[in-house]
């Protein structure tokens, strides 16, 4: 771990009006403070881990140049990988507490592997990594449903529900890109992958009837753009469409369309996927509102409930902290959180009727 006095963070993790490099510094060291030994970063010192967040927090680590943390988290996600790929939905201090196995969660770490290789340029680490980024992708692609989204959950007895939801859809797809960039950096092809890439972009897009109902949840809104599933117009059509629902100005970003409660992780996301759009002046806005959510060590509170002037949960999260670390980096022009977030760089998958076809020929060949 690095020394409190020592810890200096790049340039693009200082934001007026959001951190300056000492405030950064302190929002990392937390992270840092957090993480155990074995390369773990549960939600908070004594809480639980899940691995989705834990990558999320990772690559904070990563933009903040503390490589080696952030490679320990990855050898944790390598050494406590199931067979089949997956890894269980939580933990704590290492013990297994929930033995669901959501897609989201596995798939999330060729998002973290790739920015820690665009961070580094560490080719023996991916080496190390993909056999386990393989695996992982592989597991998420193998639940792929027929209609192109992925269902989000295999229950502990191995039975994948038929069901699946726009948020875990959303970030798989990201998961996807990244992973397939990854293989074209190794010079892997991965057929399959670009097939579920086209299929899942496509359901995500246009095909909303294909997910569960989760519409009051913000993540739901704003996911399809930070996944780069939307760009462009589209994008710009769905932010405009959730804004007023979602967005309490001064306080951030509500969890819930229906609750008075305002949420730093969401808050944080919206402002990557606003930047993404290239709306960078409106992103800077809600990382400024949920200053109200700092901690006086550098730590964020995960929410805040408005209507009773209260924090809610009374709980820190590393997640948070990681949110708001991502959003200021690539506000800040960090070139792997740029590339990663930005989706201009990544592999786009097969469109849906090169899908098609390709699933043809592929059918073909095994007559």
């Amino acid at each position: 771990m690095t020394a409190a006095e020592d810890l200096a963070v790049p340039d693009a993790l200082v934001l007026p009006g959001v951190l300056d490099a000492a405030q950064a510094a302190a929002t990392v060291r937390t992270i840092l403070a957090d993480q155990r030994p074995d390369g773990a970063i549960p939600w908070f010192t004594g809480g639980h881990l899940d691995p989705w967040d834990h990558t999320e927090a990772a690559m904070a680590l990563d933009a903040a140049g503390e490589h080696a943390a952030a490679e320990a988290a990855y050898r944790w996600l390598a050494a406590n990988q199931n067979a089949d790929g997956s890894w269980y939905a939580s933990y704590t201090d290492g013990v297994p507490d929930n033995r669901a196995r959501e897609t989201n969660f596995c798939a999330y770490i060729a998002v973290g592997v790739w920015h820690h290789y665009l961070a580094t340029g560490d080719d023996a680490f991916v080496d190390r990594i993909w056999p386990a980024v393989r695996r992982a992708v592989d597991f998420v692609v193998g639940l792929q449903l027929p209609g192109g989204a992925v269902a989000w959950r295999q229950d502990e007895d191995g039975t994948a529900v038929g069901e699946a939801l726009l948020t875990g859809s959303s970030s798989i797809l990201h998961a996807l890109r990244c992973a397939l960039a990854l293989a074209d950096h190794l010079e892997e092809p991965q057929p399959d992958w670009e097939l579920a890439a086209g299929r899942l972009a496509h359901a995500v897009a246009h095909h909303p009837e294909r997910f569960l109902d989760k519409d009051r949840y913000s993540m739901d809104w704003y996911y399809p753009v930070l996944g780069t599933a939307l760009r462009g117009a589209a994008a710009q059509r769905r932010i405009a469409e959730g804004w007023d629902r979602f967005v309490v100005p001064g306080l951030g970003v509500r969890c819930v369309s229906d609750r008075p409660w305002v949420t730093g992780g969401e808050s944080a996301e919206l402002a990557l996927a606003l930047w993404a759009v290239g709306e960078s002046d409106r992103a800077v806005d809600v990382l400024r509102w949920i200053r109200h959510l700092r901690h006086d060590d550098g730590s964020y509170w995960t929410g805040y409930v408005f209507e009773d002037d209260a924090v809610w949960p009374e709980e820190r999260t590393t997640w948070t902290a990681g949110s708001m670390l991502l959003a200021v980096a690539a506000l800040g022009g960090d070139h792997a959180t740029v590339a990663v977030f930005g989706g201009e760089q990544l592999p786009a998958g097969l469109a849906v009727a090169d899908c098609c076809e390709a699933g043809a020929a592929r059918d073909g060949s095994r007559a």
